[in-house]
């Protein structure tokens, strides 16, 4: 039975009283010279406004036939007479003619597409809109629309609108370089045309404050924007942003509801629904909350309602439209607050399985259910301080109620614990007293030790990055014996100490100390101590003399480093300074600045505290040794001074002494060549050496050093002593006061 195409289906519908005309669009569509232009966005996102405006103007390239697409023109022989009554419209002599029950496949493959393509070849450019595509679902349609659009004449431009991402044949024509596409990131207003749309709508521009929370409501979708644009036009009180967005939120929902939601099938809905708790949408939570079908539903959601917008970080994962977010929100609020409680905890479920914790503790807040927040911080925040992750420890405890993490003694120990981490030593002090007031009982935190054990420790650790290394010491020792071997507790226990006893120039103590917080470390799998007890380990043998340890251990701490991803993290600068050290022992200058410049940067890094004194002090010190090396006095001086002032924050200089010498002293670089104070810890040895019978091998076999170190050594003291040889070398260190 013939059926007839409305006229009305053949013109572009009348433009809204407020239109907005977009450039930038126009002369997109304008500048396309593929056969084939795609605009793809979701309902009211300006397509058919846009297409509308063009089609009419020069920008067009000749004339233009239109077809408004709907539901009654899904099937072939429909689909085909509407266009081919498109077509005659605008070229009355096409030869090919169709009533919508004579469509046959044969007849199409045959007849009617051969002779289409030939009546419409070698003709002024045409171009043919074929808006609401989303509306022709039918296999065979759909397939003939894409034998069309993959044999198109010469001269014929057809552009294609629709709320869906289309399917076959575009893909195939994006690869050959002959479709030209729009989407709804290019759709969506931008903040000066959404100013512009506004200022139309309400006769002034609105106030800032309004202009940005309605574009941030709608993200620049076109519909929202302008139905939330009238609805305050229509506000008695167009001050009271607050109450108008929220009115305009609930139109726009309305909206939404009849043009979306109520559109899809109930499966879809049931997904939408359940799903819409989370704040991103992939396939694995989308399962846990809808059933073994969500990874489906959500990829063909995705391309049909475009709704979904797509995460930059993850392909294949989305997040709701606001819009859309605040309509399903409504909706399932409406089915009552136990089913959003439920939906979150079977989502913190899920996340909890995956050890993502930061989405699992959200989701039990949010599902009502803090004990389980609780005990997913406590289960998971020793991993991530392990790993020198201790910002996000401080977010999942933003997460909860202050009241709660303040009542829990448990969590002012972690939230100190991340202070810690992140080089806050003042931060973690407060939330130890808090601990201190709040304990209740012996209960645990972390591996195995009670709560004031562990808090014992972690005022060890802020003590000793504090630079009050005798108090460190003195806390170290307790707390030692309140931890179990083999624990993060007793390494990092182990670890303060062995640090005191480093800058106190005690340095086989400290060695025996760090090297079981290494053991510890290891046992316990925390990464942050292990780097930091080899690289204070590496120091202290090279302080001590023992050169070749100390390459052992401070290679080994910074390969530590580098595979835990804790390279420029602060616990690693001591391994950066050892290593500068050697080098500068050994005299390759460009190699020392390299393992310098990287312990600045850590140190430069965030947080950006004066913790760790001695470490700064150490590290402007060695600076301080490169730049007299290079014969630059005043980048020497500077760095010396640097020191100076790093040292003045410790509770003891210690070890800061020998290099820097007493406190007040006066440690200006003289403005000359290196000469006998420019000698380091390790050459002023091996001079003192030189002054016995030892030959240079037996001085390396005493010190624990290669004889190549040596020699190094004693080139290096000839140079800086301006001796020729052993005898002349003695006698001028003495001359000058160095033995």
């Amino acid at each position: 039975m013939s059926r007839s195409v409305p006229a009305f289906k053949l013109r572009p519908p009348a433009q809204p009283p407020h239109l907005l005309t977009r450039p930038r669009l126009l002369r997109r569509l304008d500048a396309a010279t593929e056969p084939v232009v795609v605009v793809s966005a979701p309902a009211g996102a300006g397509k058919t406004v846009l297409l509308a405006e063009w089609a009419q103007a020069t920008a067009a390239r000749g004339e233009y036939a239109w077809l408004s697409l709907d539901g009654g023109d899904n099937a072939p022989g429909r689909l085909w007479a509407g266009i081919l009554r498109a077509l005659r419209h605008v070229r009355p002599e096409l030869p090919v003619r169709l009533h919508s029950d004579e469509w046959t496949l044969d007849a199409w493959l045959e007849e009617i597409l051969p002779s289409l393509v030939t009546g419409l070849g070698e003709q002024e450019p045409l171009t043919l809109v074929l808006d609401g595509l989303q509306s022709i679902t039918d296999a065979d349609a759909v397939r003939s629309l894409g034998d069309f659009l993959t044999r198109l004449p010469r001269g014929l431009r057809v552009v294609l609108a629709t709320r869906h991402v289309p399917g076959w044949p575009v893909p195939t024509l994006r690869t050959r370089g002959l479709v030209a596409e729009l989407d709804q990131h290019e759709l969506a207003f931008t903040p000066e045309e959404a100013q512009a749309v506004l200022t139309d709508l309400l006769g002034a521009p609105p106030s800032a404050d309004t202009s940005s929370a309605l574009y941030e409501a709608t993200e620049g979708w076109a519909a929202g924007l302008c139905v939330m644009g009238r609805v305050l036009a229509r506000s008695a009180d167009q001050a009271d942003t607050e109450r108008n967005v929220a009115r305009g939120r609930q139109a726009v929902s309305e909206y939404l509801a009849t043009e979306v939601l109520f559109r899809l099938t109930t499966e879809q809905r049931r997904f939408l629904l359940r799903t819409s708790v989370l704040d991103e949408l992939s396939s694995g939570p989308c399962q846990a909350l809808a059933g073994d079908r969500a990874g489906v539903l959500l990829r063909e959601l995705a391309r049909t309602v475009q709704l979904l917008v797509p995460v930059a970080a993850d392909p294949l994962a989305y997040r709701h439209h606001r819009a859309l977010a605040t309509l399903l929100s409504d909706v399932l609020t409406s089915e009552g607050p136990d089913t959003v409680a439920s939906l979150h905890r079977a989502a913190a479920q899920w996340y909890s399985r995956q050890g993502e914790t930061t989405a699992a503790v959200r989701h039990w807040v949010r599902g009502d259910d803090e004990p389980a927040a609780v005990a997913s911080i406590l289960g998971a925040w020793e991993k991530a301080i392990s790993s020198g992750r201790g910002a996000p420890i401080a977010r999942w405890l933003d997460l909860l109620p202050r009241r709660t993490v303040a009542a829990d003694a448990r969590l002012c120990v972690v939230a100190a614990m991340a202070a810690l981490s992140g080089g806050a030593p003042e931060t973690a002090r407060r939330w130890l007293d808090v601990a201190q007031l709040r304990q209740t009982g012996p209960e645990t935190v972390g591996e195995g030790s009670t709560v004031s054990d562990a808090a014992a420790v972690a005022k060890a650790v802020a003590c000793c990055l504090k630079g009050e290394v005798l108090t460190a010491d003195r806390l170290g020792a307790s707390a030692v014996g309140g931890t179990r071997p083999l624990t993060s507790w007793r390494a990092l226990a182990c670890t303060a100490r062995g640090a005191a006893a480093l800058w106190t120039s005690r340095y086989e103590e400290a060695e025996a100390l760090l090297g079981e917080a290494t053991r510890d470390a290891h046992a316990a799998g925390h990464s942050l101590v292990l780097v930091r007890a080899l690289g204070l380990r590496a120091l202290c043998a090279l302080l001590a003399g023992r050169h070749e340890p100390a390459r052992m251990l401070s290679d080994e701490a910074l390969e530590a480093a580098a595979t835990t991803g804790l390279s420029g993290h602060f616990v690693s600068v001591s391994g950066y300074i050892a290593r500068a050290g050697l080098l500068l022992e050994e005299g390759p200058a460009e190699e020392a600045e390299r393992a310098l410049a990287d312990a600045e940067a850590a140190l430069a890094g965030p947080p950006r505290t004066s913790h760790e004194p001695h470490i700064r002090a150490l590290c402007h010190a060695t600076r301080a040794r490169l730049e007299s090396a290079r014969r630059n006095a005043d980048a020497a001086r500077e760095a010396r001074e640097a020191a100076e002032r790093a040292a003045s924050g410790c509770e003891s200089r210690g070890v800061l002494t020998d290099l820097l010498g007493p406190a007040g002293e006066d440690t200006a670089v003289a403005p000359s060549a290196p000469g006998p104070q420019d000698l380091s810890l390790g050459e002023r040895r091996v001079l003192r050496a030189l002054c016995g019978p030892l030959t240079l091998r037996e001085i390396a076999a005493e010190l624990y050093v290669s004889h190549n170190t040596v020699k190094t050594q004693v080139r290096a003291v000839y140079r800086k002593l301006d001796a020729h040889d052993r005898s002349g070398a003695v006698a001028r260190a003495r001359e000058c006061g160095v033995l």
